[in-house]
């Protein structure tokens, strides 16, 4: 048996940053934020948690109110027993919203992250200024036509029936996520080395325990119904961004009839993990497209058009 892992350390933001709680649709949501400025709230992935931000946040703080929230789930906020449907979830982000005294954000997610953005975006389009999604963007029928077996860009979905099955993760993972968190970086990022020792085991210890397990199963055992609820939503209106890496093309996939107004950027050198491997570029894609400038750079070689209006 693993030895039982200790309680995890919450990491310290950046200077000017500060942890936030608030108790919001029936859950108890941790938050970091900062800066000023029009509000950009920012979504992490699996299996990471608020830090994955940590070197876009002071970036991203010299334009707007930067608010990145762990979702029900995942790092310091509560982990209830239901809930993780992403209409529920996105509810928990929009009564956020609300009771930080704001009426339209932007918003950004990666990830699972991304999946909850989009469903915010389609259920409240009214308090969605702009939305940015990557790895993979909305949740389609896209995701179903993954590889569940090694595939030659190291890129399969194992993760997405694993986390589904009823108590199995929680007895083999319990005090032994690191091996997740080392997985998914050395096989998904371009630049492993980016995601530290450090990151890395900050991930782990906030994973490791049986109620994180079970969140993560929550996160993916509503997957097959959030895919029913989205394919009934209606092309999103207002713009969206849609970054990636070597895996662009499924974001693409995911993504490209969704929106009206749809913008596709491939940042180089950039696996899974955007926010950590090229933490400048995407900022820097992200400042220009949430204050409504061109890109700040091109960033796509040319026999890869960056726009897109499906």
């Amino acid at each position: 048996m693993p030895t039982p892992p200790e309680p995890p350390t919450p990491p310290e933001p950046p200077d000017s940053f500060e942890h936030g709680f608030a108790h919001v649709n029936g859950v108890r949501l941790h938050y970091v934020s900062s800066g000023s400025g029009d509000p950009l709230v920012l979504l992490p992935g699996w299996p990471r948690t608020w830090w994955q931000y940590r070197t876009m946040l002071p970036l991203l703080a010299r334009h707007f109110r930067v608010i990145v929230c762990e979702y029900r789930g995942m790092g310091e906020s509560e982990k209830p027993a239901s809930g993780y449907d992403k209409a529920t979830m996105a509810r928990d982000m929009h009564e956020l919203v609300r009771h930080l005294g704001y009426r339209r954000v932007n918003l950004a997610g990666e990830d699972v992250g991304s999946w909850i953005a989009y469903f915010f975006a389609a259920h409240y389009p009214q308090s969605t200024a702009r939305l940015a999604i990557w790895e993979p963007g909305a949740p389609t029928s896209a995701l179903g036509d993954l590889p569940a077996l090694p595939a030659p860009d190291g890129l399969n979905a194992w993760h997405l029936g694993f986390n589904q099955l009823d108590g199995l993760p929680e007895r083999l993972l319990a005090g032994r996520y690191r091996t997740v968190v080392d997985w998914s970086a050395d096989q998904l990022a371009v630049s492993p080395k980016s995601i530290d020792e450090h990151s890395r085991e900050i991930y782990a210890r906030a994973y490791d325990s049986a109620d994180a397990i079970r969140a993560v199963a929550g996160w993916y055992r509503t997957l097959r119904e959030d895919l029913r609820v989205a394919a009934g939503f209606p092309r999103l209106t207002m713009p969206v961004l849609v970054p990636g890496g070597r895996y662009l093309a499924l974001s693409r996939a995911s993504n490209e009839h969704l929106a009206t107004d749809i913008r596709f950027v491939e940042i180089p050198d950039a696996g899974h993990y955007l926010s950590e491997e090229q933490p400048q570029l995407l900022s820097r894609e992200l400042i220009s497209f949430f204050e409504g400038r061109a890109a700040a750079s091109p960033s796509s070689p040319p026999s890869h058009p960056t726009t897109a209006t499906a």
